[in-house]
């Protein structure tokens, strides 16, 4: 009897599993963030359940990924071996944005600090600066381009100038009529500073993997250029 042959599927690249995590990191970094725009604009809990979520599934892959990856780097080339090296550093970085925005959701839900217009307007401005900036990065990855890392870094400097603003106004030894929803909203501002960071990290690992320099603690100039 004639038997059909079986096709067997190739084996998979050691490691591939790692890096797709690392790339699926990315889009749960954003989510999180979107989330957080909607519960500042919106105050829904849904969204708010949701950055819970995206902290744990990043905590999840962060785990999975420092695991992992001692064993698979054994078994890889040396450009293989790079990637892999990268994915710990992204999910690193992504999982400390998660940490960051979730820490804020839980202030907005918790504290409950009434937030003026323009305090609406910076924290939402300086999220859609970072969700932009993910998006960017996670792009660059997947195409290998790093011109669009080098524009995230130098976007860096936009969340910087809101913090900024946000400071000036609520430093203002004339507003002093409420000063603990004022230090609620710095330390949130804070946050979100911080999670552009990690983000401008982000781009910098992506250059550093795909044109193998280092270009942290340089001046934004050098690096557009």
């Amino acid at each position: 009897m004639r038997r059909t042959a079986v096709q067997s599927r190739p084996p998979r690249e050691p490691g591939a599993a790692l890096r797709a995590k690392a790339a699926k990191a990315f889009l749960i970094a954003k989510d999180s963030v979107a989330n957080l725009l909607e519960l500042l604009e919106e105050s829904s809990h849904m969204a708010f359940l949701a950055i819970k979520d995206c902290e744990r599934e990043l905590d999840t892959i962060e785990r999975e990924i420092d695991e992992e990856l001692p064993a698979a780097i054994t078994r890889v080339s040396e450009r293989k071996a790079r990637e892999l090296i990268a994915s710990l550093r992204f999910i690193t970085d992504l999982e400390r944005i998660g940490d960051l925005i979730w820490w804020i959701a839980q202030r907005l839900k918790n504290s409950k600090p009434k937030l003026q217009t323009r305090d609406t307007e910076a924290l939402a401005g300086m999220a859609r600066h970072i969700a932009s900036m993910l998006e960017a990065v996670h792009q660059g990855l997947l195409n290998g381009d790093t011109s669009m890392a080098q524009a995230v870094i130098v976007r860096d400097r936009d969340i910087d100038e809101l913090r900024q603003q946000v400071f000036r106004f609520h430093l203002d030894h004339k507003r002093q009529e409420n000063t603990r929803e004022s230090i609620e909203i710095l330390f949130m501002t804070q946050a979100l500073e911080r999670a552009g960071d990690h983000a401008t990290n982000l781009a910098e690992e992506l250059i550093h993997l795909h044109e193998e320099r280092s270009v942290r603690h340089l001046p934004k100039k050098t690096v557009e250029r």
